[in-house]
């Protein structure tokens, strides 16, 4: 798979490859990440994973209780390994960001550079609408991009990442507790101690 391709694939969650990627086949642990993944004070077990090609990989966690499909809250863990850059990476997904902006002006978004540990974040809101118009999903994400190298020297890019959602009659009181409390999920998200990654060979 070529270079571009990968850079694609580690930016880009939509709410269609949300909602279509799992399956019932049990998850394999592609990047021995000890569980679970605890975040703002929620337990979140390994649900999905992907292994697409020789350098890309794609985990996801969920809450007991949720699905897929109606989730409520969802840790994503992307790693492509590899001469990437991490400036490429982020630039491509504002660059996605911004061409859907273009038809649907709800979509916003803000990217956190901290140069001091070369790390990104990029904090975006996604909709989906009903056949009569009116939103029918809200998906707020906040990703954080490092750099990372692991035990077997294996060196690349880590995609650690919250996403959240609202669903027709609660999708106004989602937006409403978003607009009050953004700026504590983004804090907490920078603050976080990533989970160590150690690719399988």
């Amino acid at each position: 798979m070529k270079k571009n391709t990968i850079f694609i694939l580690l930016i880009s969650l939509t709410m269609s490859t949300v909602v279509g990627a799992q399956t019932n086949k049990p998850a394999s642990d592609w990047l021995n990440v000890t569980g679970p993944i605890t975040f703002e004070n929620k337990s979140y077990s390994l649900s999905w994973s992907s292994h697409p090609s020789a350098n890309f990989y794609k985990q996801e966690y969920l809450v007991k209780g949720d699905q897929a499909d109606k989730f409520k809250t969802m840790i994503l863990l992307d790693v492509v390994t590899g001469e990437t850059d991490i400036k490429n990476v982020v630039a491509a997904k504002v660059a996605e960001l911004k061409k859907m902006k273009e038809t649907n002006p709800v979509i916003n978004y803000e990217v956190i550079d901290n140069s001091a540990t070369g790390e990104y974040m990029i904090d975006f809101l996604l909709t989906a609408n009903a056949p009569d118009g009116n939103i029918s999903i809200v998906e707020r994400n906040v990703y954080r991009y490092k750099t990372f190298a692991d035990k077997n020297g294996h060196k690349g890019i880590m995609l650690f990442g919250i996403s959240a959602r609202g669903y027709d009659a609660d999708v106004t009181k989602f937006l409403t507790a978003l607009k009050a409390n953004r700026k504590d999920t983004m804090n907490k998200l920078a603050q976080y101690k990533l989970p160590e990654v150690t690719v399988m060979n």
